[in-house]
This record gives C-alpha cells, sequence and structure tokens, in this order.
C-alpha cells in the first residue's frame, strides 16, 4: 500500500500539471480577444456578456446530463468563484484594456500565480515551501518594476484595473481549485456559471449597446472569451488545480505571459519592445523554478 500511493502521488501532481497547462493555453488568448472585442461592443458588454453566453452553455450542459444540485455546503464556493472568475476579472481586464495594450496587461496578469498561491493558503489550506515564496516574490518584483517603468514611473489607470483583476481571479481559482476536489472542475465552472446568470443577463440589458453592428473580427473575439475563456478553458484548468495543488500547478500561468505577448503581436500587431520580451521572459524562468520547488 505504502509502495502504491508513493508512485501514485508524483502522477497525479505531473498530471494536474500538464492539465493546468492546458488550461493556460486557452486562457493566453483572452486579453488580445478581448482587446479586438471591446473598442466595438464596450467593456461592460464584454464583461457581462461573456458570462451570458458561457452560462447558457453550462445551464444546457448541466440539464442533459440531470445533474443535481451541489450539496448546500458548497455554494457558497461557488459564490466566490462567480464572483472572482465570471464577474471580477472579466469585467476589470475589459475596463483596464481600453487604456493598456494586450502585451502589457499579460506582463501584469503574471501576479496571478503568486495571488493565487496566497488564496491557496487562505482558502485551500495549503502550505507551500519557503523557497516557493521566494521564487513567487522575484516574480511579483519583475511585475510591478515592469509596469512602474512602462507607465513613465507610476501605475496608469489600467495597471490599476489588472490588480483588481488578479486578485478577485486570484480568490475565483483558489477557491475553484479546492472545490474541485470533490466535484470535479468542469462542475464547479458550470454551476458558477448557472448562479451567476441572473445577474448578468440584467447588467447586460443595463449595458449601452453598440452604435454600430460590430465586425465579425469582434464577433469571434467575444465568442472566444465567452465560450473558451469562460467555460471550456476552466475545464482543465480547474482539473489541474485539484491534481496538482492550487499553489504549485497554479505556477503554470507564469508562462501565459510570453504565451499573450506573442498572441498580441500577431493578432493585434502590437510593437513589443525590449523591456516587456524581458519581463515576460523573466516570470516564465520564476515559472521554471517554482516547479523545482514542490
Amino acid at each position: 500500500m505504502t509502495r502504491t500511493q508513493s508512485v501514485a502521488a508524483p502522477k497525479s501532481d505531473s498530471s494536474g500539471w500538464w492539465w493546468a497547462a492546458l488550461g493556460v493555453v486557452c486562457f493566453s488568448l483572452t486579453l488580445p480577444a478581448t482587446r479586438l472585442a471591446v473598442p466595438q461592443f464596450g467593456s461592460y458588454t464584454v464583461g457581462f456578456g461573456r458570462a451570458v453566453i458561457a452560462g447558457a452553455l453550462a445551464l444546457a450542459l448541466l440539464l442533459i446530463r440531470r445533474e443535481r444540485l451541489p450539496a448546500r455546503e458548497h455554494w457558497l464556493g461557488l459564490g466566490l468563484v462567480a464572483l472572482g472568475v465570471v464577474f471580477g476579472f472579466p469585467v476589470f481586464t475589459s475596463l483596464a484594456l481600453r487604456s493598456v495594450p494586450a502585451a502589457h496587461g499579460a506582463v501584469v496578469v503574471g501576479l496571478l500565480p503568486a495571488a493565487t498561491a496566497v488564496a491557496a493558503v487562505l482558502l485551500a489550506r495549503e502550505q507551500p515551501r519557503p523557497a516557493f515564496w521566494v521564487v513567487c516574490a522575484l516574480g511579483v518584483a519583475a511585475v510591478l518594476i515592469f509596469a512602474a517603468v512602462t507607465g513613465a514611473g507610476q501605475f496608469q489607470i489600467g495597471d490599476v484595473y489588472m490588480l483588481l483583476a488578479v486578485g478577485f481571479a486570484a480568490v475565483g481559482y483558489a477557491e475553484g481549485g479546492r472545490l474541485a476536489r470533490v466535484m470535479d472542475g468542469w462542475r464547479v465552472i458550470s454551476w458558477a456559471l448557472v448562479l451567476a446568470l441572473p445577474v448578468a443577463i440584467l447588467a447586460v440589458l443595463l449595458a449601452p449597446w453598440p452604435a454600430q453592428w460590430p465586425s465579425w473580427t469582434a464577433w469571434i473575439a467575444f465568442g472566444y472569451v465567452a465560450v473558451v475563456s469562460m467555460f471550456l478553458g476552466f475545464f482543465a484548468w480547474y482539473r489541474g488545480l485539484a491534481l496538482g495543488g492550487v499553489a504549485r500547478a497554479g505556477q503554470t500561468q507564469l508562462v501565459q505571459p510570453v504565451l499573450t505577448v506573442v498572441w498580441s503581436a500577431l493578432l493585434l500587431g502590437e510593437r513589443l519592445d525590449a523591456r516587456t520580451v524581458l519581463a515576460a521572459l523573466f516570470v516564465v524562468a520564476c515559472a521554471g523554478l517554482s516547479r523545482l520547488t514542490r
């Protein structure tokens, strides 16, 4: 029995890391797609509208599978997930990307793994090693210096919105990862979306509508953040956090800034300067080091 347990644990950790990495690939297109959609749809329509589409898909999936309601003790946690990843992160990133490039926002999102690790300690009762926190601190320092330098020595309003988005997402990730250990990741995001659906519908109805019909490019971008970023990507992400640990598997998201920077250059034509590239590469190096501290 002891031998079986000693072999299973690393396998589960490795599997969780790769599932989380798949989620990161899905999320890496979120900021460029949001940047494409916001000018034509508006920040609030994108921020809340993606939750409406994803919530409708989640409701259909739950009804088709005839899923039972979650246990009463899980509803508060699902509410935190909804607050963090259904409302907080999408709305504040949509507001931020009105004034900062997607590549810039991507580097600020590099703070998310460290914030998620803190939330994991508070919500999921995880206890990473001290070396883990040293690596996290290096990544945080790199992101803060980058934001200050590119903002002419001070934070821009877009940076403030991005930091708020990071805080909300960290809570949603940590609580969702904890719940995924007992009710599967796809159920966590599906029930959180359904729980948030009435509020999302009301918010979209009250939000200003586009003055002109959006282009097909904007529709495709909007569809991506709704179906992949808000729904399907979480299937892999929460499974990874459940298997590999919220704090450890969550460090895979340090790779996201580099992927997003690449997508921003390819899809948006954003010019990449040396500071952005160096900051992104540094946080990737921190991701590799955090992997060694497990």
